[in-house]
This record gives structure tokens, sequence and C-alpha cells, in this order.
């Protein structure tokens, strides 16, 4: 089954579009399954939104890393960070990168196999990320982080002594160059000859959710979880 990008059923996306367009560039200009492409800034907005986990392409020493890594967007900047021992992340200033930011939303199967797909949404933003020195935008990035994640947790749990800020790189990547593709709907295959076939042809939904709570076996009797957790577990992303 191919990735989301290179997804061959497509449908037009469904969200709407409401202006505000970030500029067209080599790397952001959509050169395959165009109508799922999308240079509206509030789409990458909502996509970046809707989580906290993206992946950062980088050359290290001549090769090419992916790491899996937190973020957190503030409409302008996409905030990341790690130990300062990591490669990627020190290599990173300076450099050019590719932050991806997907979400699979359901599997789409057709009435033959070159016809299935993805129904997802991605987000991805090139650029030159600064490491982040000054203390009270560090701050401020890592609340964005933490805030972005686990909404509620900055201000209940303890914040980060002098220590742990030295030992943790920031990086703010602006978010001006970047692009969103977005595929919705059922299979395009009900007009093709396939069509005949009789067989079941749909979307499998996929839908995420938080679990229970379940609390450090080490925690003292009587402590209750906040209520930003208590109200979150088991429910819907």
């Amino acid at each position: 089954m191919p990735a989301p990008a290179s997804t061959p059923s497509s449908v037009p996306s469904s969200v709407p579009s409401h202006g505000r367009k970030l500029p067209e560039t080599e790397r952001t200009r959509h050169r395959r399954l165009r109508e799922q492409g999308s240079l509206d800034r509030d789409e990458l907005d909502a996509v970046l939104a809707a989580g906290f986990l993206c992946h950062l392409g980088v050359t290290v020493d001549g090769t090419l890393l992916v790491v899996p890594t937190v973020y957190g967007a503030d409409g302008s900047t996409l905030y990341f960070h790690g130990s300062v021992a990591s490669r990627s992340l020190v290599a990173s200033p300076g450099t050019s990168v590719c932050v991806t930011v997907t979400h699979v939303d359901g599997l789409v199967l057709a009435r033959s196999v070159f016809e299935h797909g993805v129904n997802y949404r991605s987000a991805m933003v090139f650029g030159t990320p600064r490491l982040v020195t000054d203390p009270e935008e560090k701050l401020a990035g890592l609340r964005c982080l933490t805030e972005q994640a686990t909404p509620g947790q900055w201000d209940y749990a303890r914040r980060p002594s002098r220590k742990e800020l030295a030992a943790t790189a920031l990086l703010a990547l602006s978010l001006d160059e970047a692009s969103v593709k977005i595929r919705t709907g059922a299979p395009d295959d009900a007009d093709s000859a396939d069509a005949a076939l009789g067989l079941w042809a749909g979307v499998l939904p996929l839908r995420s959710s938080w679990g229970p709570l379940e609390p450090d076996p080490a925690l003292a009797p009587g402590i209750a979880p906040p209520a930003h957790l208590a109200d979150r577990a088991s429910s819907q992303l």
C-alpha cells in the first residue's frame, strides 16, 4: 500500500480555504496529486495544531537522518528540542532541514489494490532553524512544546532548572516556507470498470484516543491526578 505522499486515489480537500496563502517555492510547489495540495496558512496551522510529534530530516556528516521529536507551533514558529548531545539537533542550526507532520485518518479500500490509498493530513516545513539562546524565548518555546502535547502541564509540573535548560537545545524554525497535503473521502474508482466486480469498497477510519491514566507505582498515596489530565484521559485525540 503506498504511503500518503504517493497515494494514487485522491479527491480534493474538503477543508475550506480562508485566503491566507503561503509563498510557493521550488520546495513547496506541488508537482504530484496537486488537487490534494494546499498553500493555505490556516490549513497548515490546523495540521500542526492537531499533533505534537514531528519528524526532522537533516543531513549529518553526509548521512541523511530522520529523527522523531516533539514540537510546538505558535502560529509563526515551529519549536523542537532535544539534548545538546543530539547530533541531529547540534548539526541543524545553519543547515537546511525538512520537518514533517502526518495524521492518518483512514485506509481507502478500493476495488483494486492499485487504487488503494490513505486519507491523511500532512505538512512539510522547510528552512534553516536557529538555536534559541535568549532565556525568555527558550522558556516560551519550551512552554509551547509542553502545552501542545499536554495542555495545562507547564503550570502544574516543576519548571526546568538552569542546569536542565543548559542541557537542552531548542531550535526555532520559521513557518514561512511550508506546504500541506490532505486527502479525504471515498475511493474514486466507482465509475471505472472495476465497479462491476461486485467487491466492497470504502474507507476504514482510524481514530486515536488517550487511554486511562496509569499512576506511577512510586506515587505516594492520596495524590490525585490534576484536572487537566483527568479530563483528557480516555478522550479522543
